[in-house]
């Protein structure tokens, strides 16, 4: 009998028990800590993909009973909040008036607002002059790109997340030799699971970098890793 593997897509867990407490987020959570204490009652949660701001905004929704919310899909006059508001994805907003009209509905209602977006706000391209002297007025706290312990951590997480299981030595050698972005290892690992979903078998050597080949070559990684492309090249 054959088994069909749909690629479903993987719902992240965003308990506040998987998050990672690390150097990179020490800002983060600190005023995380004390939201009546944010300057105008917002904060801006800014950094790179995949260092945890979306489980952050998710774990204090959670905490406070705030609403989910994500910027693209702010358009024309947004409901008025009744609730603190937990913003992802802040820098890219479906218009900006109406992220505009949120962050005063909230201010005008007493309600906390944390925002999550890529960059602090002085990188983002903002046209209404209005918004811009907002977020100027909004206070910024930066989640970095994890040390190597938490790198490491995290793709031990992504890989439980989906079931997967490495060889103790094969994970080891793959750790070593990725770029060391949050960003990269869930890329890896998600490669990793559609390159052996409906297998049931754990990834080979010759599996493993044929599926991280177009991810591994990025960046330098050509000088980076060496032995491994080599490998890769011998083994294809």
């Amino acid at each position: 009998m054959i088994q069909l593997a749909l690629p479903l897509e993987l719902a992240p867990s965003f308990a506040a028990a998987d998050f990672i407490a690390d150097a990179s987020n020490e800002e983060a959570l600190r005023w995380l800590s004390e939201p009546d204490r944010w300057p105008h009652g917002r904060l801006l949660l800014a950094g790179p993909p995949g260092t945890g701001k979306t489980h952050l905004l998710h774990m204090m929704a959670a905490a406070h009973g705030w609403e989910l919310r994500e910027g693209p899909a702010l358009r024309g006059l947004p409901e008025a909040p009744t609730r603190g508001i937990a913003l992802d994805m802040a820098d890219a907003p479906g218009e900006e008036a109406a992220l505009f009209h949120l962050i005063n509905a909230c201010a005008e209602a007493g309600l906390p607002l944390l925002m999550a977006g890529r960059a602090a706000p002085s990188r983002w391209t903002v046209a209404l002059p209005d918004l811009r002297s907002r977020l100027a007025a909004t206070a910024v706290a930066m989640t970095n790109e994890p040390s190597d312990a938490l790198l490491d951590a995290l793709f031990a997480k992504h890989l439980a997340d989906r079931q997967l299981s490495l060889d103790p030595g094969l994970g080891a050698r793959l750790r070593l030799h990725l770029p060391r972005s949050a960003a990269a290892m869930a890329e890896a690992v998600a490669r990793l699971d559609r390159a052996t979903l409906g297998t049931h078998a754990r990834p080979t050597l010759r599996s493993a970098l044929a599926a991280l080949a177009p991810l591994l070559d990025h960046d330098g990684f050509e000088t980076a890793a060496p032995d491994l492309l080599r490998e890769h090249a011998r083994l294809l």
